[in-house]
């Protein structure tokens, strides 16, 4: 099953929880969300793993070539 797929039958099922009319609306906000987090989600780790490296040679740096100040 595709992402989408999965979030729209999350979105259904919870809001199918609150007693609503109906579940239309939630199985769209749920597939709208998994695409949403399809492109957000690599995206933020990728810049998260290029900062640790980028603060990881900056700190080599300072411990091979002394701290500039």
């Amino acid at each position: 099953m595709g992402a989408t797929t999965i979030g729209a039958l999350v979105g259904s099922a919870i809001d199918g929880l609150s007693g609503d009319d109906g579940v239309a609306d939630g199985a769209i906000i749920g597939a709208v969300t998994a695409n949403v987090l399809k492109v957000v989600l690599p995206l933020a780790i990728t810049y998260a793993v290029g900062w640790a490296v980028l603060r990881g040679a900056a700190e080599l740096k300072d411990r091979v070539f002394g701290e500039v100040q």
